[in-house]
């Protein structure tokens, strides 16, 4: 069956560290239950299990680090394998994907920019199982890159001090590299530069969400940033702004489609268990037509996302594919993942 099932999992990795990294995962989430799964949620408690787990299995440090920074052969940045992790976290619960999904984010322009202490420090981190952020979002202007007010002015002995605050930024309360969006002050010029959540010129505001997750507001206060940490600066900037979204909103489609499974199963379960009028609420004709259309839209959407992946995969200066697929995962399957809960709600 080409949907998720933990019970019968076949991942379609052709190597056994990642087909490993899989199994665990799923073991990681079954052994914990569906009961104290939802009463972490309920309760919005911190996944501090789930973060110990990524750091004593290395499952960041495998999956995020390209293999040119890897302590390991397994290690590489592999979009096929990170799509299946991501369905997998999203169907046992999205503030899991989360936590993944915004350290994706906060490393993109690190592995994009050509400061490899930088990336060397990144890699280390990961090794020790930290988060990555990602501080692009401002309170008043979200995403709009034009009109960041974050600001990077320069010192006289060659250091800058960055001034401003983010807004919506998640793991902000535990990332030891917030990859940082701002404007240089003198210059105007677009920059990157990361930010230590433990400095004390840090301050961490508040968590913006009631979850599990941390969704938090952050403020750099003359935050200090030697010349050896800028990222990127000018245009760089701007495109790895650009291209971090393009490859870390992708997976948006998957953590639907994640969901979207479990919900399916659950709803499947919770209409075949009800009895009305004698007859099991999965015999009456409408049920029947909203499972149908809803399984339908379902492996509709993950059918495309794969395609989109192998896109992902094959995209070079000749082969642009990927532009065209990307948005469209990061859109239209997440709304059709709307639809098929819209349809589930119906049933049950």
């Amino acid at each position: 069956m080409i949907l998720l099932n933990p019970n019968r999992h076949e991942s379609l990795c052709p190597d056994e560290r990642s087909r490993e990294i899989m199994r665990k995962t799923i073991a990681f989430f079954e052994n914990k239950g569906l009961k104290k799964v939802k009463e972490d949620d309920h309760a919005r408690a911190w996944y501090a299990d789930f973060l110990e787990f990524v750091k004593q299995e290395r499952l960041f440090a495998t999956l995020l680090t390209p293999a040119r920074y890897g302590e390991s052969a397994d290690c590489r940045w592999d979009t096929w394998r990170n799509c299946e992790f991501n369905e997998i976290l999203a169907f046992y619960g999205l503030a899991y994907w989360y936590t993944w999904q915004v350290s994706i984010l906060g490393l993109g322009p690190i592995w994009m920019s050509k400061n490899e202490e930088m990336k060397r420090k990144a890699a280390q981190l990961l090794q020790e199982g930290n988060v990555f952020a990602f501080g692009l979002s401002e309170r008043t202007h979200g995403a709009d890159i034009y009109s960041t007010e974050m600001s990077l002015a320069p010192q006289p002995d060659g250091s800058y001090r960055a001034n401003g605050e983010k807004y919506y930024i998640g793991n902000a309360n535990l990332a030891p590299m917030v990859s940082t969006f701002g404007k240089m002050a003198d210059t105007g010029e677009y920059v990157f530069f990361p930010a230590d959540y433990r400095q004390k010129n840090y301050e961490l505001i508040r968590n913006v969400c009631a979850s599990q997750s941390y969704v938090g507001q952050y403020a750099l206060h003359d935050y200090p940033v030697s010349a050896a940490e800028i990222l990127h600066r000018g245009q760089e900037a701007w495109d790895a702004c650009l291209n971090t979204v393009n490859v870390g909103k992708f997976n948006l489609g998957w953590a639907s489609i994640g969901i979207c499974t479990h919900a399916l199963y659950e709803a499947i379960r919770h209409a075949a268990n009800r009895r009305l009028y004698n007859m099991a609420v999965t015999d009456f004709p409408h049920v029947k037509q909203m499972f149908t259309d809803a399984y339908a839209r379902l492996v509709a959407m993950k059918l495309f996302s794969l395609r989109a992946a192998d896109y992902m995969r094959a995209a070079s200066p000749d082969d642009r594919r990927y532009l065209l697929y990307n948005p469209i995962v990061k859109m239209k399957v997440t709304t059709q993942g709307e639809e098929v809960i819209n349809l589930l709600w119906d049933v049950i």
